[in-house]
């Protein structure tokens, strides 16, 4: 089990570090000279057209990879999901209690914070979602980077709590972000996805019919109104575990081949496309309006409170075991580093704000940026000095 978080931990922090180039970079070109070139790239339109009207799909570039390319991304998040429902850190609920408590206190707290900072202005509170994330990559990475300062049970923690929070990230975004719903493409959704529950039924090892189908469930949700990307959860859903004979996980060989396309360009094109905001516009007191502030409480004040609290309550009062060889200190600084909202965090803002003013796309990407910079360094601070005689394991 620890071998397999210690694997999981380090083919995460590279991805991290291109995530945090890209965005770094999105951020420096866009204010550059370049800058009209950047936003011609991300406005760049592609059309997809079979058959004579039948189907034509016309979207810029921005649209395509946040509905089609990080439609891989849920898709393995669904994998990673299924997995350790089934066999990992997840599988008992004396397993599971502890970081389900703690992820849905991490997500309360910052959506009622921020709720409670925006009640005034009813297009700003659509935003409610946007602190409620974590970025697995960027959290997961910094604490492998930390090394032996944080024993390896924290990292299966926090392994265990973005996981859920991503899960919780779905439902969200298909309950609360979804607008006018065709119900002819859901039934054709609804169709697709008994296919791939009958593919699973089957003990279908290849990957590629559930790609195929997936593809197809893909487009009539995206025809439905609801969000495309959670086509890829359903397909991911669909992959089954063990193959007929046993010897064989297809779920894990497709999460297998699919971490480092994620990680190094699925991730990194989304934070290049979505990072780029124009600091020359955004003075002080853009960084002092709703969102913004709201996002930023949310992620640093919202994810530490709700995270570490409900731990506290479950570990104090519910009997769920204290990580082991943790501090309190170590525990709070984990949950600080929850506050790394980025990735989730843009893509839900971006549904948010869909189809509003350029203003709050500005403030979303200040409010996220900002608010995850500052839990990455208040947590890295809490962690970076070993408790006194403490036996840690890296």
């Amino acid at each position: 089990m620890i071998a397999n978080a210690r694997r999981f931990t380090e083919s995460e922090v590279a991805g991290g570090v291109l995530l945090a180039i890209a965005a770094v970079a999105a951020l420096i070109i866009s204010n550059s000279p370049l800058g009209p070139l950047y936003r011609s790239f991300i406005e760049l339109r592609g059309e997809v057209r079979i058959g004579d009207g039948w189907l034509v799909l016309s979207k810029p570039l921005l649209l395509w990879i946040n509905d089609l390319w990080m439609a891989a991304f849920f898709f393995l998040v669904g994998l990673e999901i299924k997995r350790e429902l089934l066999e990992g850190e997840l599988k008992t609920p004396r397993q599971a209690v502890l970081p389900a408590v703690a992820a849905l206190g991490g997500m309360l707290v910052p959506a009622a914070l921020y709720a409670a900072i925006n009640r005034a202005d009813p297009i700003a509170l659509r935003g409610w979602g946007v602190p409620m994330a974590t970025d697995i990559a960027f959290a997961l990475g910094i604490l492998l980077l930390l090394g032996s300062r944080v024993p390896t049970s924290l990292k299966i923690f926090l392994t265990a709590v973005a996981i859920i929070d991503d899960l919780g990230a779905i439902v969200v975004i298909a309950l609360f972000y979804t607008d006018d719903l065709s119900l002819t493409m859901l039934v054709a959704a609804g169709a697709g996805a008994a296919v791939l529950l009958l593919l699973n039924r089957l003990r279908v090892a290849s990957i590629g019919p559930y790609v195929i189908v997936g593809l197809v469930v893909w487009v009539c949700v995206l025809k439905s109104g609801i969000h495309a990307t959670l086509a890829g959860v359903v397909t991911a859903l669909a992959i089954p575990l063990r193959n007929r004979s046993g010897d064989d996980s297809p779920l894990e060989r497709a999460e297998h081949a699919l971490q480092p396309w994620v990680a190094f360009a699925v991730l990194p094109l989304f934070a290049f496309a979505n990072a780029g905001v124009e600091l020359g516009s955004a003075g002080w007191s853009t960084w002092l309006q709703g969102v913004p502030l709201g996002i930023v409480a949310g992620l640093v004040v919202g994810k530490a409170v709700g995270v570490f609290g409900a731990s506290w309550l479950m570990i104090c009062f519910a009997g769920a075991p204290m990580p082991t060889a943790a501090t309190w200190r170590q525990l709070f600084g984990v949950c600080v580093l929850c506050g790394i909202g980025f990735t989730m965090s843009l893509f839900i803002g971006s549904l948010a704000f869909e189809g509003q003013a350029s203003a709050y796309e500005t403030q979303l990407k200040l409010g996220v940026l900002g608010g995850s910079l500052v839990s990455a360094i208040l947590g890295v601070a809490l962690l970076w000095r070993r408790p006194a005689g403490a036996a840690l394991s890296g």
